[in-house]
């Protein structure tokens, strides 16, 4: 995986926003979509809420994301394979770019159709252990009809990312301005954070 790791880093080197493609093997993507789904029908993904506080309205009008926390104690196979991942590029990460990150955070991310989420920054005003934004992928099949493209917000340039399976997105959670523009269809992803304490 080292290799996935170094084409998420590079990227991120030459341009502010790591990409890398099959950094998810199918598989794994497939398997963590499948988890997604039994908690849809679990009616366990809530909607999620603004900042640190804990609020979480169905109404709110900033974002349209229903989440559920990813955790070793859910003793999930898949989630498990998909944390010792994040924890491996973490090792990686700190080793190559010396960056001191000692923590994470992450969740599972639903936007059904019609719903997206506005411009803004990941860290917030009055906790700044979040140092970068980690997302994967789980959307097989997706084409540009099915909106719900990422953008982020640099220098000018509007840079648009496709929410495609397998893929893989890194970028400096205190820096980069984005936003989801509108799913025409449910849209699925693990969005996380690197901190350090």
């Amino acid at each position: 995986m080292s290799q996935k790791f170094d084409e998420l880093i590079n990227s991120f080197i030459d341009n502010n926003v790591g990409i890398a493609g099959n950094f998810l093997s199918a598989s794994l993507s497939e398997n963590l979509r499948q988890n997604i789904y039994s908690l849809q029908k679990g009616e366990q993904m809530k909607y999620a809420g603004i900042g640190n506080e804990a609020i979480a309205e169905a109404t709110q009008k900033m974002r349209g994301d229903k989440i559920y926390w990813l955790d070793k104690k859910n003793n999930n196979v898949h989630e498990q394979k998909f944390l010792d991942r994040v924890e491996n590029f973490i090792d990686h990460l700190n080793k190559t770019c010396y960056t001191g990150i000692n923590d994470y955070e992450f969740h599972y991310a639903v936007y059904e159709q019609g719903s997206a989420y506005k411009k803004h920054k990941d860290q917030f005003k009055t906790d700044n252990k979040r140092k970068y934004s980690l997302i994967c992928y789980l959307n097989n099949g997706w084409k540009p009809a099915d909106g719900g493209e990422l953008l982020i917000y640099q220098n000018e340039k509007i840079q648009t990312i496709s929410p495609n399976a397998q893929k893989a997105v890194f970028f400096k959670s205190d820096e980069m301005e984005h936003e989801v523009l509108t799913a025409n269809k449910p849209r699925m992803s693990i969005t996380g954070w690197l901190k350090r304490s």
